[in-house]
């Protein structure tokens, strides 16, 4: 059931994605009395599509091709490679009678409905939930840096106090992408040093291969103890109100010491030495595979979080910014690749991943978040100057108008083959790779 909740979400989250970037090409097309012949969610290849419909001249439908979505708009060299509407010549109604500016705006029309669709899901978002953050100072026994972090010479405890020789006010900007995309330096207090730990800008390698987690936990170091116990814990006599002070003879004061002593032991027995009621008793638990023995904290253990709410017009800018910020981090991360920074199949993601992201559950809040945050993205790809994207449209007609003619039919219709080739290339690459991944990492 998991799995399908997952593609629902991914087909549902795409097609509105899909359906709102064709949407801005087809008011501005027609705002300007550019006739559209078509209107599809995916493509309708060899002119097969699922469902189709005809109203006002225009033919809208659901293609069988999941792999984006397109408006035909006559007079217009584009994804369905229609040369015989060109051979006439142009009527008022196309595409190409119509100036050069126009037909700017016409293909930035999906790009602008994708950032406006953006700005608008984290608005809403800000205004409902606000902002939620975990203050740096009540962080006081410090991070748990995972396998990344330990590896640029972080340790457990250490307590960051300074990024680029500005403080930090705010727990989570330690793992914000102003950390990771850009040349960081964290200040460290540890015991009575004062360090300079250097985050490398390679990193972005690491954390494809491991995940955030693996850099610093999004919880920082905690002391615990047990509420409700459940599975192999309450098999070993564990209760609520425990203490455990050591596994197999290691002393645990923090909850990341106990979850590295069980990781190490995962499928075995271990001795656990428990506190209760100012005695301690051994107990033995059996530890599952995934490295746990089943019980939960009480909020109690965990920091706190602040949450600052805005009102309606205060949550704008707030949300807009979260919005842009999204936008230009990706451009940040798209300037590491060309620049060599990080690996092409580390950084690109595809339909696999991008429904695991989604998850297996209903989770509206998650839903819209991710939404907005791939409304940016897809902003941000269709810019790139590549033939066959908004980009590369509109590169051709900013040309036009610095050389005051058009580029030649002929050149238009070879550029787009170029770009159909480019596209698929990519996405048969990136859809292996999905694939290559999450075999790897079973």
């Amino acid at each position: 059931m998991s799995i399908v909740i997952m593609v629902g979400q991914l087909v549902l989250g795409l097609s509105i994605l899909i359906i709102l970037h064709e949407l801005g090409h087809f008011l501005t097309a027609r705002a300007f009395g550019i006739k559209v012949d078509k209107f599809y969610l995916f493509f309708d290849a060899w002119n097969i599509s699922l469902f189709k419909f005809t109203y006002k001249g225009v033919e809208y439908g659901i293609g069988w091709l999941p792999l984006g979505g397109y408006v035909k708009i006559a007079g217009m060299i584009d994804e369905s490679m229609d040369t015989d509407q060109m051979a006439g010549p142009p009527q008022p109604w196309e595409f190409r009678s119509k100036p050069a500016w126009q037909r700017l705006i016409v293909m930035l029309g999906g790009v602008t409905v994708n950032i406006i669709l953006g700005i608008v899901i984290f608005w809403i978002l800000t205004i409902r939930f606000g902002e939620s953050y975990i203050p740096n100072a009540s962080a006081k026994f410090g991070i748990v840096p995972g396998v990344v972090g330990k590896k640029i010479g972080l340790l457990p405890g250490d307590k960051i106090t300074a990024v680029n020789g500005k403080e930090i006010v705010r727990f989570d900007d330690l793992t914000s992408p102003k950390v990771l995309l850009e040349n960081t330096v964290f200040t460290v207090v540890r015991g009575a040093q004062t360090l300079s730990i250097t985050v490398p800008h390679t990193i972005l390698n690491d954390l494809a291969d491991h995940g955030i987690e693996e850099f610093i936990s999004r919880v920082p170091r905690t002391k615990f103890s047990v509420d409700s116990v459940y599975g192999n814990a309450k098999k070993a006599g564990l209760q609520k109100g425990d203490s455990v002070v050591a596994v197999n003879g290691q002393p645990v004061v923090f909850f990341d010491e106990m979850q590295s002593q069980l990781a190490a032991n995962k499928g075995k027995v271990v001795d656990l030495s428990v506190k209760r009621n100012n005695a301690i008793l051994p107990l033995k638990a059996q530890v599952t595979a995934d490295g746990t023995i089943g019980f939960a904290r009480p909020k109690s253990d965990f920091p706190e979080v602040k949450t600052i709410k805005y009102g309606f017009f205060q949550s704008f800018p707030i949300g807009a910014a979260r919005a842009i910020s999204t936008f230009t981090d990706n451009a940040k991360g798209l300037g590491k690749i060309f620049k060599g920074d990080v690996k092409f199949n580390k950084a690109v993601s595809g339909p696999v991943a991008i429904a695991n992201l989604f998850g297996g559950t209903i989770d509206w809040v998650h839903f819209w978040s991710l939404v907005g945050f791939l409304s940016m993205v897809l902003a941000l790809m269709n810019l790139l100057p590549i033939p066959a994207l908004d980009g590369g449209h509109a590169v051709f007609l900013i040309v036009e108008m610095i050389k005051g003619k058009p580029l030649s039919d002929k050149f238009l219709e070879r550029a787009q083959i170029v770009g159909f080739v480019i596209l698929v290339t990519l996405m048969v690459f990136v859809f292996g790779n999905d694939i290559v991944n999450k075999v790897m990492k079973k």
